[in-house]
């Protein structure tokens, strides 16, 4: 088991697994049939999101309530380019829709970026909502009775749709985040923007890169699932149970981790849907995530994608078993002070 996780561990191991899942995923509509197709188009659509919250909230330390914004925003923004007096191309509209949610980004980061805590969650909550009471209230999104995209029937479109953008996200990020001095700045303006700051760091504008680059894919994503759903409202688009999946997926899977945001979506979307098949609606799924996420805080504060690390398997039986059973508390002669030799 050790030689196994080992080699799958390493960087050649690495390489072939990646390449052997993108096999399967692009090969995936021709044997998997249109049921489980339609599942993995949303575990990668959620996917891509969590990955989204991950970098400003992983990466960058902001916590952020108010990311459907940008998903809803895409969204509106696909549809009113498709709708029948403007008729674009769906896949011209896709760069439009992540262009407006980083605009969007970089206007409302200006200030809002300026705060910490408790005080940026909450100003990102607002805007949220203020997007979410924008498309309520103008005539030309619809208001509360939504609008309609043209159908599309095929299933394989919006999973291969949602497979590039997807992908897309994850190797963009990976490069920005991972293997770049972008990266780098925003890791360093995270733990200590002050010192950043002090070492020539531009921390406003690494956080405005940050925060728009966390708009554009749900920009994006919003532009697909309005076209795959062919009906958006703001309960649909706006509703801010959404952000609280992406936060829920990005912490179970691993905060300030790339693949921790595919772990924790494919988990809990398929534990979702699970529930909904069973029992017809997702209360019960509530419970369940609450479960998982008190363990994952107490045991696994690193998230779910910590588990492949090699050796961690093992600590974490010995973790479990060493909060299982108390430890023996050592007698007089084997506590540590006076011996014979110093009496």
């Amino acid at each position: 088991m050790s030689r196994a996780l080992a080699l799958v561990t390493s960087r050649g191991g690495r390489a072939a697994s990646l390449a052997l899942l993108l096999l399967v995923l692009v090969s995936f509509p021709g044997w998997g049939g249109d049921y489980w197709t339609r599942i993995l188009t949303g575990v990668t659509m959620w996917a891509a999101l969590a990955l989204s919250w991950n970098v400003i909230g992983g990466y960058g330390g902001y916590i952020s309530f108010g990311h459907v914004a940008f998903f809803g925003i895409g969204a509106y923004t696909t549809a009113l380019l498709m709708k029948p007096g403007t008729g674009w191309n769906f896949f011209a509209t896709l760069p439009v829709a992540g262009i407006v949610a980083a605009a969007v980004a970089v206007i409302v980061g200006w200030p809002v970026l300026k705060l910490r805590g408790a005080y940026f969650a909450i100003a990102t909550w607002a805007l949220a909502e203020a997007v979410a009471q924008i498309a309520n209230g103008v005539g030309f999104t619809g208001g509360s009775s939504g609008m309609s995209l043209p159908i599309n029937a095929s299933t394989s479109f919006f999973y291969y749709a949602m497979l590039v953008a997807c992908v897309l996200s994850f190797g963009v990020c990976y490069v920005l985040l991972e293997r770049s001095r972008f990266g780098y700045r925003l890791k360093a303006v995270r733990d200590h923007e002050v010192a950043a700051g002090s070492f020539g760091i531009n921390t406003t504008a690494v956080k405005l890169q940050a925060f728009a680059l966390s708009a554009v894919i749900p920009g994006v994503l919003g532009g697909i699932f309005a076209y795959w759903i062919t009906f958006i409202n703001p309960a649909s688009v706006l509703d801010g149970s959404l952000t609280d999946q992406m936060v829920v997926m990005a912490l179970v899977g691993g905060l300030g981790r790339i693949s921790g945001a595919a772990v924790g979506a494919a988990v809990l979307y398929l534990i979702n849907q699970q529930f909904l098949a069973s029992f017809g609606d997702t209360t019960s799924y509530i419970a369940v995530v609450g479960a998982l996420v008190a363990l994952i805080v107490l045991f696994r504060p690193d998230g779910l994608v910590s588990l492949f690390a090699r050796g961690n398997q093992t600590r974490l039986v010995w973790q479990l078993l060493g909060r299982a059973i108390p430890r023996a508390r050592p007698s007089a002669a084997q506590r540590p002070g006076k011996t014979k030799e110093h009496a």
